[in-house]
């Protein structure tokens, strides 16, 4: 498995913390402050490597493919975090963004930590999902020599899925394996070898980065509002009604009752009040214009006036 654990950056004793155990609480607090304010930092200098593997993801999506988060342990699980959030907050399909995890669903609540020594079932586990040539594959690993996402990754690259990399040492054994890899160098943690610490938030900064900003790319949000939340419960349809009120001008209690002929789904309610269409012509609007919101309300407005 190429490098020795120990030898890991992530794995080094941070000098900051040698004397952890004889903090007093408010040093310990302080102590893990001052390191978490250097995970920011880490992942803006890892920015370039981050765009591209967006970039990369995107064309696969446009294409109908889907994205797959692959790891093990806290890697595995911050994957779920964040693809279990795009289905209410940008609408897509729980296909277009999964989780695999090492040892299975069942793993992300109970550890199950000598699965990720396997390689093959990493590859194995995204062919049960028939991985194809247009989807996307993030392998997440702060070590960057776990062979379950290694093993992913390297299934991914050869039939020509976008392979890419998320870890948390320089020249990571994962990294050549991708088509593009993501090294977000974090150091050594305030508890030795603890990488749910900064490592841990690192990731959860990347993969939040790279969803969200490939959700924009894909025209699932206007402006800086999600104009595809799903308006499933309380709390989101008073978020739908506040995001149609400040797009449009219309009053909260006007946007209500378009929304409720839209079915609760604010895009086309958006174009009927812009384009002064109805909900049929909204969503066609909607659909020859790949989601774009203004250009759905240009076209269904010129639609009426032709």
């Amino acid at each position: 498995m190429g490098k020795e654990l120990s030898a890991l950056l992530t794995e080094q004793r941070n000098p900051a913390s040698m004397r952890l155990s004889d903090m007093s609480t408010a040093d310990m607090l302080k102590t893990m402050n001052q390191e978490d304010k250097k995970v920011a930092d880490a992942v803006a200098e890892a920015l370039p490597a981050v765009e591209q593997a967006i970039e990369r993801i995107v064309e696969k999506l446009e294409r109908g493919g889907r994205l797959f988060y692959v790891g093990a342990g806290t890697s595995g699980r911050l994957g779920y975090m964040d693809s279990s959030e795009c289905p209410p907050t940008f609408m897509t399909d729980p296909e277009m963004v999964q989780t695999v995890m090492a040892g299975g669903d069942g793993a992300v609540e109970q550890a199950k930590e000598n699965s990720e020594d396997d390689g093959v079932q990493g590859k194995r586990d995204l062919q049960g999902r028939m991985l194809r040539a247009t989807d996307a594959v993030i392998g997440i690993t702060a070590s960057g020599r776990t062979p379950y996402p290694i093993g992913a990754v390297t299934y991914a690259r050869e039939i020509g899925a976008a392979a890419i990399s998320l870890s948390c040492n320089p020249q990571s054994e994962i990294s050549a394996y991708a088509d593009v890899a993501i090294e977000v160098i974090t150091g050594p943690e305030v508890l030795t070898g603890s990488t749910r610490l900064k490592a841990g938030s690192a990731h959860k900064m990347v993969l939040n980065m790279i969803s969200t900003s490939v959700m924009v790319k894909l025209g699932k949000v206007h402006e800086n509002l999600m104009v595809d939340v799903h308006a499933s419960n309380y709390k989101l349809r008073e978020r739908a009604k506040q995001i149609v009120s400040d797009l449009t001008g219309l009053s909260v209690t006007e946007a209500h009752d378009v929304l409720e002929k839209a079915s609760w789904k604010v895009k086309p309610a958006i174009v009927m009040i812009k384009a002064g269409v109805g909900v049929d012509e909204a969503l066609e609007a909607i659909e020859n214009s790949n989601g774009c919101v203004k250009q759905a309300a240009s076209q269904a407005q010129a639609g009426k006036q032709g």
